[in-house]
């Protein structure tokens, strides 16, 4: 997108204000806003704001903290997102994966949800500081996938029973697993009704957007479409006033049929540091270090993947609608929303896919639409707090299942399946271990794909073919944990066979090389001298070149083609490289 429209004030050098451009990208967009995308953005906010309400609430239920927390989460993402991100189409707030590692970390005890916001974005915004978004690169897509499917998993099963209406469930997932089936005999009818209802409610409505045909030969058409993507896209505000009405009603004639969310507390949250410390139940005080003791793995964890999800979020819409965005100001948008978040009560947070593709589809066209998803946010903690008290647990567990359905990735299995079979390796490690504990599959996956990484530098692919002379090929790199692999392989083939065989390395792909390999080629220069056959290297970059030149390496030919050097051996010999 050309911006040089943007008016450079006077007395500033250029290149101050492309770097303060750089950290405010508001800067880049703000002086060209027109009347027209003020339409767009209200249409948008106002949608994504009737969907991130009933889906804060349902989220908090999966973090395990009361439901007035979802929303403190909610809010402050627009706000910081306006000023410091770099795509129109992403909103930050609460989130499936980011409530269940939440949970995961700090057992739905709010103080420590609080704390833990701000120590994780403290650690994004370090890490975009620092460049280091480079580190997300390591996090493979089949231990994305593993996770992502077995958090599916998760927190669908975990909204079973509250569609049951059952209590006492343990939260850990082979024994919810467990519990809920032994408690089906305790399940209410008015739950179980309520949470099947609100199921082929929200189905029918996804399926009905996803197949809407587009048809502009009747002006009727177009608004019958315009009216079935707007009560689709609001389903899960609709659905959830909709039974919290029906329960009220139930209620005010003294018919108590289903379980409700009961009470939560009214207002703005209090804007204060977040706590350094906490009390357990038994008056007990937990200092500091103790609860950072306590986050353990998580603290590294929730930060890296809050920023994969919005990161990976940001590409594919900025791929979708034509422009691009800066990572690293993604990752500062993202620190400094959980920083000024956790001054408000928020637990940590990160982009959404469901309500950015909302955002996207209404036709949002500059970051300020978050402005006003925020504002409807706080509208409904200062004003609608009393009207959550009726909202049947079914109905946000419902909400719940709908939002990690499409999570269930199963065709991302086949594929695997059909491009690199290995891969199927980390993904079932992580997908299975997560059921145990969310952190040990991610860093398990993680381990397993690392050491598949290492396992191919260290035995990188070597094609050989003989044309009287052998002439073997390197697929990559060359460096130093693939030395002992490249020294038994050429002995084998060409050393240690009777005669022994002159070789030509074929080093075209070989882009990079350190001084491990280059010693173990002098010995390898000097073993097929002693058998007095000959090394001959073919496609050198200058690069390589340079490092067998400063290395001292001696006496060593150099081809610019495998066909040159065959024309070497069979013909006169060319000068030695290296030699004095």
């Amino acid at each position: 997108m050309d911006r040089s429209w943007v008016r450079r004030p006077s007395g500033w050098s250029c290149c101050s204000w492309n770097s303060l451009k750089t950290w405010l990208p508001i800067l880049s967009w703000l002086p060209r806003y027109k009347v027209s995308y003020l339409q767009m953005d209200v249409l948008a906010g106002l949608t994504v704001g009737l969907t991130v309400v009933p889906q804060a609430l349902a989220y908090a239920e999966v973090a395990g903290l009361p439901v007035q927390y979802g929303l403190y989460s909610a809010f402050m993402g627009g706000f910081i997102y306006t000023v410091l991100g770099t795509s129109k189409d992403v909103t930050l707030g609460p989130t499936a994966i980011m409530s269940l590692l939440c949970f995961s970390v700090v057992g739905g005890q709010p103080h420590r949800a609080v704390l833990l916001s701000l120590l994780c974005g403290l650690v994004q915004a370090a890490m975009a500081l620092l460049r280091l978004g480079f580190l997300l690169d390591f996090i493979s897509y089949p231990v994305i996938k593993g996770f992502t499917c077995a958090a599916a998993v998760t927190i669908g099963f975990g909204q079973v029973k509250n569609i049951l209406g059952i209590q006492g469930v343990p939260h850990q997932f082979f024994l919810e697993v467990y519990y809920t089936f032994y408690k089906i005999p305790e399940a209410r009818t008015g739950d179980v009704v309520m949470g099947l209802l609100c199921l082929c409610l929200l189905t029918m409505l996804t399926f009905m957007k996803s197949n809407l045909v587009s048809n502009d030969s009747a002006s009727c058409s177009r608004m019958a479409r315009k009216f079935i993507w707007t009560v689709a896209t609001m389903r899960n505000a609709l659905l959830v006033v909709a039974a919290s009405l029906f329960a009220f009603s139930c209620e005010a004639y003294g018919h108590y049929f289903f379980t409700i969310t009961g009470h939560t507390s009214q207002g703005l949250p209090p804007f204060r540091p977040p706590p350094t410390s906490d009390t357990t139940s038994n008056g007990t005080t937990v200092s500091f270090g103790e609860m950072l003791k306590d986050f353990g793995g998580g603290l590294a964890l929730i930060p890296l993947m809050g920023l994969l999800e919005s990161i990976a979020i940001a590409k594919a819409f900025a791929s979708q609608n034509d422009y691009r965005i800066d990572a690293n100001q993604e990752l500062l948008a993202i620190g400094v929303t959980n920083i000024m978040g956790s001054f408000v009560s928020a637990y940590p947070v990160t982009g959404s896919f469901g309500r950015t593709a909302v955002n996207s589809q209404t036709g949002v066209c500059t970051p300020a639409g978050g402005i006003l998803t925020s504002v409807i946010v706080l509208l409904s903690l200062e004003f609608l707090m009393p009207a959550f008290y009726y909202i049947p647990k079914a109905s946000l567990a419902v909400v719940i299942i709908c939002a990690v359905a499409p999570m269930l990735d199963y065709c991302a299995v086949a594929r695997m399946w059909s491009v690199h079979r290995l891969d199927l390796l980390p993904f079932t490690i992580t997908f299975l271990l997560s059921f145990w504990q969310v952190q040990y599959g991610i860093m398990a996956g993680v381990a397993v794909s690392g050491a598949g990484l290492l396992y191919n530098m260290a035995r990188p692919r070597i094609k050989v073919s003989d044309h009287g002379v052998l002439v073997m090929q390197p697929c990559s790199g060359l460096t130093f944990p693939a030395t002992e692999h490249l020294s038994r392989f050429i002995h084998a083939h060409a050393l240690q066979v009777s005669p022994p065989r002159s070789v030509v390395l074929d080093c075209h792909h070989v882009s990079a090389i350190d001084y491990t390999v280059v010693s173990e080629l002098k010995d390898l220069l000097r073993q097929f001298q002693l058998r007095r056959v000959r090394l001959v290297f073919s496609g050198l970059k200058p690069s390589i070149l340079k490092v067998f030149l400063a290395a001292q390496l001696q006496d060593f030919r150099v081809a610019d083609t495998v066909e040159e050097a065959l024309q070497m051996e069979s013909g006169s010999p060319e000068p030695l490289l290296g030699s004095d």
